[in-house]
């Protein structure tokens, strides 16, 4: 039996903008402009944060289309509470929502930084070069905002 409650609330949601960005930057990740962050937002197809003393200290997104492809991004936690199963915890919600809602013919990607792979194959996750197919991506470099 455990006595001792778990300090961190699950739930669905995406953040606001300059939580979206501090907690990416916190994270190791990379920034992102405001403009382009508020853009994004609300094209979330499904959205998990993960809180902690009522702050946001979490989060994860799925984005795309809704039928055909899926693009599992932005799962972070702030380096504080890192190591206590939350990134899992949030790949779980995430997974979960997809299996529940997205055509059995959909195809979910992400991209793995670093040791993150591991957690991703925990989920079924596999390198793309294993199907006779190479994961590729284009980073836009414009002076728009």
């Amino acid at each position: 039996m455990n006595l001792v409650s778990n300090p961190y609330e699950l739930c669905a949601g995406v953040p606001p903008v300059e939580i979206f960005r501090r907690l990416r930057t916190e994270a190791g990740l990379s920034d992102k402009s405001p403009q382009a962050v508020a853009l994004a937002l609300p094209n979330t197809w499904y959205g998990v944060l993960v809180r902690h003393e009522g702050e946001i200290i979490g989060m994860g997104r799925v984005i795309g289309d809704g039928g055909t492809a899926f693009q599992i991004t932005d799962i972070c936690v702030h380096p504080a509470h890192q190591g206590r199963g939350l990134g899992k915890r949030i790949m779980a919600a995430l997974t979960e929502e997809l299996e529940r809602r997205a055509p059995a013919t959909a195809y979910v990607s992400l991209i793995a930084d670093g040791p993150a792979r591991f957690l991703y194959e925990k989920f079924g996750f596999a390198d793309v070069a294993a199907h006779d197919s190479v994961g590729m991506y284009r980073m836009m470099r414009g002076t728009q905002e």
